[in-house]
């Protein structure tokens, strides 16, 4: 069935583990002392979790969750945005809801009565802005098929998914049920691999996902490489290309290499005064490419809005926009 984006009740829908962030600093020797991997996303239970939480330092509680993330960039730079994804009847899922819709995305799934507590992601931020989190899942685990809203995935230009979404079994077929959706009404399917880890846990899965389901790809270097088997970008890139879907691959201060249907174009970084933490970045760039790649913008600069979203997150702790978002582009010159 044919749909244009005249006739898209949103501009992307956002499907993910809706989690809030708690941001610390610390050194190396504490990450080693505490058998945390550096850089990774690591998945910890509810015993973990509270251990870890209070050896940290003082932090910072902020909404977070990687398409949670997104939709809020999206939202800012002026899409119309929906976000699905399961919060707990308790006091950090209010904080996730109120947050979420406060930036102006529509966040209607029904919270989880009596079970797991709201998700909660320990991010310890080292001095050379790395960060690695620690998530333990709570109530995104039930997240199901039941949860997806037809009419809201039908009405969206994309919906776009997270790879950590991958990791609670129940989700997958919610993750199946919407591209399903969307591609029946016409739209399209975006996939973030999110982490080279997550892509590690489920690469056969993934591999067939891209290829079969995903119009649109999001991925750095590490995770393109992961996916495809090799540590070489440029054989990752030509495997990519191959595919002649769209994607985005980015790579830190190098900038991104973006594909569009066998077309590849290399957008610069944009600059940084100084990278304070890069919690985030992956998450903001999706944002700034998928709301120009909704308003038909090229895919040049679909990137340049992408990296743009992308410098201003890694400029202060916490992976929601501090300043506005379209006012910053407007003032670059790229609206």
């Amino acid at each position: 069935m044919a749909t244009s984006i005249h006739d898209a009740a949103y501009d992307v829908t956002g499907i993910g583990n809706a989690i809030v962030d708690v941001i610390a600093h610390a050194d190396d020797a504490f990450l080693a002392a505490n058998a945390i991997e550096k850089g990774a996303m690591t998945l910890i239970d509810a015993a973990r979790a509270e251990e870890l939480y209070g050896r940290m330092g003082p932090g910072v509680e902020m909404s977070g969750g990687s398409a949670g993330n997104t939709m809020a960039g999206i939202a800012m730079l002026g899409g119309r945005g929906a976000y699905i994804g399961k919060v707990a009847r308790d006091q950090l899922g209010d904080v996730f809801r109120h947050d979420i819709r406060a930036a102006g995305v529509a966040f209607d799934s029904q919270p989880l009565t009596g079970g797991a507590p709201t998700a909660r992601c320990l991010i310890l931020v080292t001095p050379d802005a790395q960060r690695s989190m620690n998530t333990y899942l709570g109530a995104c685990v039930e997240l199901g098929p039941e949860d997806i809203d037809e009419a809201v995935i039908a009405g969206s230009q994309v919906t776009y998914l997270e790879g950590y979404l991958w990791d609670p079994p129940r989700a997958k077929e919610a993750f199946r049920k919407a591209a399903e959706i969307a591609h029946a009404a016409g739209r399209k399917v975006s996939l973030s691999l999110s982490d080279s880890f997550c892509v590690h846990r489920h690469h056969a899965e993934f591999v067939e996902l891209v290829e079969a389901h995903v119009d649109i790809l999001f991925a750095n270097e590490h995770e393109i490489g992961a996916l495809y088997g090799t540590d070489r970008f440029e054989d990752a890139l030509a495997a990519v290309t191959r595919l002649g879907k769209t994607a985005a691959l980015t790579r830190s201060e190098k900038g991104a290499v973006i594909v569009d249907r066998g077309t590849v174009v290399e957008v610069a970084a944009e600059p940084v005064e100084r990278v304070v933490d890069t919690t985030g970045a992956g998450d903001l760039y999706a944002a700034g490419f998928l709301f120009g790649h909704t308003r038909g913008l090229e895919p040049a600069l679909c990137g340049r809005l992408g990296a743009i979203a992308a410098a201003e997150i890694i400029s202060h702790v916490g992976a929601r926009p501090e300043v506005d978002l379209r006012a910053l582009v407007a003032a670059k010159g790229v609206l």
